[in-house]
């Protein structure tokens, strides 16, 4: 389980996160540095503030429903967040999050990972290592190949750049 190196931290959200919870309508007008600011807010006041890099979100079922806005998993890129963990997510959110390069693992066990508990990710394996009390191992949905490509690339423009520059 090596695909993310390391451990990774988790952050607790409920089921239903809404693109206006990660991405709130009335920071829109304002660039991506404005609204990362406001990630979260309504939810978990303090997440944007205290977030690290390397930190992992994990969620309740229907992550990332409501409007398409791309800034929502761009936020979340921006704060450094390693990957959102989740039952399910909307789809536009799903596409999204992949072409700004951020990492989704889709896994019915997420809730049972726990707030601050240490966790390490094997995308392609579809396996979340826990280091925390209960299940030592939760499987997910393994990641295809493309799509890490294009988290490691960090979204799809940046693999569009490689291809035409090779």
């Amino acid at each position: 389980m090596n695909d993310q190196a390391g451990t990774h931290r988790v952050w607790r959200v409920g089921a239903d996160i809404d693109t206006d919870a990660l991405a709130p309508g009335v920071y829109m007008k304002f660039g991506i540095e404005e609204i990362m600011r406001h990630c979260l807010q309504r939810v978990r006041p303090e997440f944007a503030a205290r977030v690290r890099p390397g930190d992992v979100l994990v969620a309740g079922p229907n992550f990332g429903i409501g409007s398409s806005r791309e800034q929502a998993a761009l936020a979340l890129v921006r704060l450094g967040v390693a990957a959102v963990v989740a039952p399910s997510f909307n789809g536009l959110f799903f596409r999204n999050a992949f072409n700004v390069g951020l990492l989704l693992l889709t896994c019915a066990q997420a809730e049972v990972m726990a707030e601050g508990e240490c966790i390490r990710l094997d995308p392609a394996g579809g396996r979340i290592g826990r280091v925390g009390p209960g299940p030592t191992e939760l499987i997910c949905e393994p990641v295809p190949p493309f799509l890490l490509d294009m988290v490691r690339a960090g979204g799809l423009l940046n693999v569009l750049k490689q291809r035409h520059t090779s």
